[in-house]
């Protein structure tokens, strides 16, 4: 069983087409896939391949609830809330806006008087589907929540939980080196960063393989729209951070064609990545 990671700094370099197409194919060939959207933030994966979705779990975050006979209203909660999800003013039982917190606990912490306890909010949500024979989970974080990483946290435990079952599990992370990015590639055996051949891609490419540098993780890098820009300045990364260059997609109406109908791609360079993996 691998665990297998599709990422990239630049958003729009074709991840999840890569990570949907990888998926799909693998499970063409007998093998048993689950195919997990860790793009939390803005999921689509299931878009991409025509995947109906079904809810099965909320996912729910901590927060303070405040008991305004025990507060003192000395301010302190106030002070300590790095997210001004507390609002305190003087004289007045703190004002509380859930939206904006991240369930640190600092506030219960440096409460004296006993007042803060913790009850949840919901967050997001997890879904699971299918395409023929290849498994789908995914999760999604309710607007205007801050942490989207909880969401992928929980999408790794159920991970955890069923991957015994599979010859392969492909992860779709988001775009980017922020949290949930790291929560998400934690998981992973082998990584693949997508990239483009402009100067955006290589920018953005060197900032995902130097995070993956500092995690210790292998890397190797697929390019899209191989044909459209300067390889040479991917092909120069390869060398620096020691990343095989894997697969070159080029741009084509095909796949543009296939991308647009909800249909997986098909196309020799994803075989190639497949062998990489087996």
């Amino acid at each position: 069983m691998g665990i297998i990671g599709i990422t990239g700094g630049k958003g729009g370099t074709g991840k999840s087409t890569v990570a949907t197409s990888l998926a799909y194919a693998l499970s063409n060939q007998g093998q048993k896939v689950l195919l997990v959207d860790a793009d939390v933030d803005c999921p689509n994966d299931h878009l991409l391949l025509g995947i109906e979705l079904k809810e099965i779990e909320k996912v729910n975050q901590r927060i303070p609830e405040f008991n305004p006979d025990k507060c003192i209203k000395c301010g302190g909660c106030g002070k300590v809330c790095k997210t001004n999800a507390i609002v305190s003013i003087k004289d007045k039982v703190p004002i509380f806006i859930k939206e904006q917190c991240n369930g640190c606990g600092s506030c219960k912490i440096i409460c004296d008087s006993d007042a803060i306890s913790f009850t949840e909010k919901e967050i997001g949500k997890i879904f699971i589907g299918k395409k023929d024979g290849l498994d789908f989970l995914s999760g999604e974080l309710k607007p205007n929540e801050p942490i989207s990483e909880f969401v992928v946290n929980k999408l790794n435990e159920l991970i955890e939980e069923k991957k015994e079952g599979y010859d392969y599990i492909i992860i779709d992370t988001a775009a980017g080196t922020h949290c949930p990015v790291i929560a998400a590639l934690e998981m992973c055996d082998k990584i693949f960063a997508v990239t483009e051949p402009t100067p955006l891609g290589h920018h953005d490419l060197q900032i995902i393989l130097e995070l993956l540098k500092m995690m210790k993780k292998e890397s190797n890098i697929v390019i899209n729209r191989s044909d459209i820009g300067n390889a040479k300045l991917i092909e120069n990364l390869s060398k620096e951070y020691g990343s095989k260059i894997v697969a070159e997609i080029p741009y084509s109406k095909e796949i543009v064609d296939s991308y647009s109908n909800a249909k997986p791609i098909v196309h020799r360079e994803i075989d190639k990545i497949m062998g990489m993996i087996r």
